[in-house]
Parts: C-alpha cells; structure tokens; sequence
C-alpha cells in the first residue's frame, strides 16, 4: 500500500444518500478476488445504460450522459463528494477495490458505513468525515465551479478550498499513520515478526506434540491433535 500524500485533485459530486456497496460494485463482479481491474465496473449500473458482466469490454456499452461521471467535466476526479451513510449495505470490500482502481484517492461524505469506513483505510482509500453543513455547501461550490479542486493534507488532517479555506476533520490516530506510512495489515503484523518467531518458538518447546505430524495424524477427533486432553 502506498503512503497517502498531499494532492490536489479534482471533485466529483455524487448526490445521492445512503449509496449502498451493491451500487457501487454490482454483484456479478465479485467473482474476482483480484484487487486491480473493477475500475470499468464502478457504478455499473447508474453508469451504463445496458447490464453488464465480469470481463465484458467496457468499450462496448453505451454509457449513460445523465451519470455524473460520463460528464467530461469530471473525467479523472479523484476526490468523491457524498452524502450521508456512503458505502452502507454488504461488506464486500470489492466496493473499495473499485474507487481505487477508477482513481479515487478520497472520498468525504457526512457519514459512512462502519464496514465501508474499515475497508477505505485499511487500502489506502482516505475517507472524509465532514458535517453535513460543510459537505451541502461543498455541493454547491462544486456544481457551481467547474474544475472545482480540493487540497488534501492528512498530516495536517484539512481539506482546502481553492479560496484557500481550510476544512478540517477528523480521523484516529492509528488509522492516520496507517494511511501515512501506507501499512496494511500484513506490514503491520510483520512489525512483530521477532515477537511472533520467539512466541512460535516457546509454544513449540511447551507444547510440542502440535507441531508433530506424526501425532497430528495419530490423534482422534476428541482428543485433539496430541492424544489426550488428560
């Protein structure tokens, strides 16, 4: 996972509330586990005019000109702009996959799904919280301005306006240097590696019979895997 840095990017306005995971994946998609190549299908349904399936060309549906993404005005958006409760529905974290591969770096809305909030961070997708006030009249501006930038600075946890006016919010301390250094959750654990290894290593002089094969495959259903449970 990438570092999340400073950037200025442009703003696209998604005004609809509570847009659930199933909106912004579709379900014929999640037969891939791949994280990269959902991109195309982002939206899928408000984007197309036609259905579509897993690996289908892009390029032979017609898009649909009333979605705000097909506006030309937008095209390369990087920063999403949503209204309350972004990302409710299934847990299906093919939904951030695919705002990462579109090219969403952040999204800021007045509330999120607690599951979709997890699933941002935890791959590098930086989620927003904002007040309802903020974000109405961050809607307008953007409808308003075309071209409409935001600058986004985690360390300083503040969004700014091209007036220069700074927005700040929140985020938790853990989560922020997670974001930061671009840890996941392997790098993470790898931090413990020696603490792991040592642990492995008393467990195995404590308990050896679970690391032998031979009674792993001579132990029944209940006595667990070395013999008896006496």
């Amino acid at each position: 996972m990438c570092p999340f840095v400073p950037f200025a990017g442009l703003v696209v306005p998604l005004d609809r509330p509570s847009v659930d995971t199933d909106a912004i994946i579709p379900k014929q998609y999640l037969l891939s586990i791949r994280r990269s190549g959902f991109g195309p299908y982002l939206f899928d349904d408000w984007r197309y005019l036609e259905p579509g399936v897993l690996d289908q060309d892009p390029g032979s549906r017609r898009l649909n000109p009333e979605f705000v993404l097909n506006r030309s005005r937008y095209r390369g958006a990087e920063i999403l702009l949503a209204r309350e409760n972004y990302g409710c529905g299934s847990s299906r974290e093919h939904a951030v996959w695919a705002m990462l591969d579109y090219g969403f770096r952040a999204v800021l809305a007045p509330s999120f799904a607690d599951i979709f909030y997890d699933n941002a961070y935890r791959n590098g997708l930086l989620p927003v919280l904002l007040e309802a006030a903020v974000v109405e009249r961050l809607f307008g501006q953007v409808s308003e301005n075309e071209g409409y930038r935001l600058e986004i600075d985690l360390e300083r946890q503040s969004a700014v306006t091209p007036d220069g006016e700074r927005l700040p919010f929140e985020i938790a301390p853990g989560i922020k240097q997670r974001l930061l250094r671009g840890w996941d959750d392997i790098s993470i654990s790898l931090q413990q590696a020696e603490r792991i290894r040592a642990y492995e290593e008393r467990r195995r002089c404590e308990a050896p019979w679970l690391y032998s094969p031979a009674a792993c495959a001579n132990s029944s259903p209940d006595q667990g895997p070395g013999g008896s449970l006496g």
